[in-house]
């Protein structure tokens, strides 16, 4: 499976083509419609979220509900464009409507500087268009079309915020992916442990009050994932580095860890390996999960977690200083929409591209032209293991 996104943050629309979805799979609008309102969602967005409603439009690859095998398109109209028609014009114009809106004060923490020293911009706004998160918007609907895929292989995903701006959130023992999701989707700020809700939010409130930002670490977990996926053979095969990069590669996120992460430098072995258990109900397992459902870059049959690191959203309403491309003169940076917090609505983001990254594992380990031969391969393999 693979898919290219194309679109800017004003532009008219927003588009992705995937590639490689087995035909025969059961896919509505709503399927993905669900998911673009939860990424616009979350305790702390701002305006943006409530000019745009976005819902997704099918143009191929799917027919009568289910997927034909051709390559699927889908497009989210941006509603805002028509305030921006001259500014983002795509034919040429006057340079006085070429002007509106030109940018030359770079933003601290974005890509707007380095973006134009690349590409040779006059105006840095054709840097802020693509690189904006808006573009998520289509990684969280073939997200979505990812997770259709698992949820038919009988593979649960769910995410939730581990720390919030600095305050770690308490999470019960022994929740299940179920759980988590439930929970998670009961929270304005996607948190599980609902007696520090109001706490979180008072917080938000208080950052953006003061005109600031702040980041955290979402935690994807996954479960009913079939041990074997990925390989050890080559680098560029093993599965968790598939993820990592998928992770990182989310606007704003700075790192990414698998069950202890970075506690494993701090640790004995001894408190870090997972001992392998059997039993003639559920084969193999394992008496602990610290290296989060991998060894050796793959799967190990136990639950997935995946933590990723969102830094602040560098925008702030009390600009940092930056300098002017025209003057080289220092300037307050300029300002574009923000929010002082975007970390529920990264962990949809997060939760999409961990699906998608798996999905597409599982389409090139087994026979996936068409959903049934898929369902009946990865059946097999999971009997193979199991009986091991």
């Amino acid at each position: 499976m693979r898919y290219l996104t194309a679109g800017e943050s004003h532009g008219p629309r927003l588009t992705a083509i995937i590639e490689g979805v087995p035909a025969g799979l059961p896919l509505t609008a709503e399927d993905i419609n669900g998911d673009l309102k939860r990424r616009q969602g979350g305790y702390g967005r701002g305006g943006r979220m409530k000019i745009e409603s976005d819902y997704i439009v099918f143009t191929s690859g799917v027919r009568h509900g289910k997927t034909t095998g051709a390559p699927i398109t889908m497009d989210v109209v941006n509603r805002d464009h028509q305030k921006w028609l001259d500014i983002m014009s795509a034919e040429d114009i006057e340079e006085r409507l070429k002007s509106k809106r030109k940018i030359t004060h770079p933003r601290p923490g974005h890509a707007d500087l380095v973006g134009g020293m690349k590409y040779r911009f006059e105006d840095l706004r054709n840097s802020l268009e693509r690189s904006s998160a808006r573009e998520t918007t289509m990684r969280v609907a073939i997200g979505a079309v990812a997770k259709r895929i698992l949820a038919e292989l009988d593979i649960e995903i769910a995410n939730h915020v581990v720390v919030f701006g600095g305050k770690e959130i308490d999470v019960p023992d022994g929740l299940s992916v179920a759980q988590i999701k439930d929970l998670a989707a009961k929270s304005d700020v996607s948190i599980v442990n609902q007696e520090r809700e109001q706490e979180i939010k008072d917080y938000v409130d208080q950052v953006k009050k003061d005109g600031d930002t702040i980041g955290g670490v979402v935690e994807t977990v996954v479960g009913g994932v079939p041990a074997g996926l990925g390989s050890y053979v080559q680098w560029d095969r093993k599965l968790d580095a598939k993820l990592a990069q998928a992770v990182v590669s989310i606007n704003a996120f700075k790192g990414v860890e698998f069950g202890l992460g970075f506690k494993d430098g701090y640790l004995p072995g001894s408190q870090v390996m997972d001992e392998i258990l059997w039993n003639p109900e559920d084969g193999y397992t394992r008496k602990t999960n610290n290296l989060g459902g991998f060894e050796g870059g793959m799967t190990n049959g136990q639950p997935l977690v995946i933590r990723g690191v969102m830094k602040p959203i560098p925008t702030l309403y009390k600009p940092l200083m930056s300098v002017d491309i025209e003057t080289h003169e220092p300037y307050k940076a300029t300002v574009e929409r923000s929010d002082p917090t975007a970390l529920p609505a990264a962990g949809v983001v997060m939760e999409a591209v961990v699906a998608t990254v798996l999905a597409n594992e599982i389409l090139e380990t087994f026979t996936s032209d068409n959903l049934e031969e898929l369902k009946e391969a990865v059946d097999r393999h999971r009997d193979y293991i199991k009986n091991f």
